[in-house]
């Protein structure tokens, strides 16, 4: 359904070195570094078809995240969950809602770490329990 999700950042260099910890987590590997035609970097992280994009705002504007939006990353185990969670708060990062740990849904048994990244954005590092 998606071809990628890109934030802002406003600190790219910041946002990188977190990033390259996290993601890495999860596999993902250096991301390729490239300047938009109007000058402002970006970062496009690469793993598993997926793509995910960190920019400095094109507008010139401060980049600011979005009040209830989520980005959700697939990990492969609930240990996988925790090291994502511990880290993003190593790097920068900032534990947010319940500690690490299962919550029960609708959708099923879920192990689930809420995180705010430097610039505010809110992640979830989510493994369905089997």
């Amino acid at each position: 359904m998606f071809s990628h999700v890109m934030i802002g950042s406003n600190n790219i260099e910041r946002s990188k070195r977190f990033y390259d910890a996290v993601l890495g987590t999860l596999g993902a590997s250096e991301p390729l570094k490239l300047q938009a035609n109007s000058g402002h970097t970006r970062i496009f992280y690469r793993h598993e078809g997926n793509t995910f994009c960190v920019t400095e705002p094109i507008n010139d504007e401060m980049a600011t995240f979005a009040n209830g939006g989520t980005i959700g990353f697939k990990c492969a185990s609930p240990e996988q969950v925790q090291e994502f969670h511990d880290i993003a708060v190593s790097n920068g990062g900032e534990s947010i809602e319940e500690k690490p740990g299962i919550r029960e849904s609708s959708f099923g048994n879920l192990y689930i770490a809420y995180v705010r990244d430097p610039d505010g954005n809110k992640l979830c590092a989510i493994y369905r329990v089997k």
